[in-house]
């Protein structure tokens, strides 16, 4: 098992920002059974409620396939703009949450090495890569996808 550390990812702005995701927790869903893992972005300026989260999830189905989950969630606060007629400003409040999320599939008869590739392919294909890059290997969502292996 993996130690759950900070994930760091760049944005895709135009002048890209770092984002660092803390650990939040690791534990197991009462309802599904599945091993979730939580982290969120710590802005000292942004309510809890409104920051950007990653959630991973592990299920190995009855089938015997392995259900792994990546869910990236990035809340986008009202905008306020001043005070009403009695002087109150109303507190910022989410409007909306964007969110991607990434399944795998995975049969309990699959190795690491096709799990990567298909992993691989998929990242490539999201980000438009027609060149050979190598694959990453480490980290928790090659780990989750490829390995099987939840932080903790």
């Amino acid at each position: 098992m993996s130690t759950q550390s900070n994930i760091v990812a760049f944005d895709g702005a135009a002048t890209p920002v770092t984002h660092t995701m803390i650990p939040i927790s690791v534990r197991v869903d009462p309802k599904t059974s599945e091993i979730v893992a939580l982290w969120r972005e710590g802005v000292t300026t942004v309510p809890v409620y409104a920051q950007i989260t990653v959630e991973m999830r592990y299920k190995r189905l009855p089938s015997g396939v392995h259900q792994v989950t990546k869910t990236v969630a990035v809340p986008v606060m009202e905008a306020v703009s001043g005070q009403n007629a009695a002087g109150y400003t109303a507190a910022p409040k989410v409007a909306y949450i964007n969110t991607v999320r990434t399944v795998g599939y995975f049969h309990d008869r699959s190795t690491i090495a096709e799990r990567r590739l298909a992993r691989q392919l998929s990242v490539n294909i999201d980000g438009a890569i027609s060149t050979s890059v190598t694959p990453v290997t480490s980290g928790p969502v090659p780990e989750l996808f490829d390995q099987f292996i939840m932080p903790g």
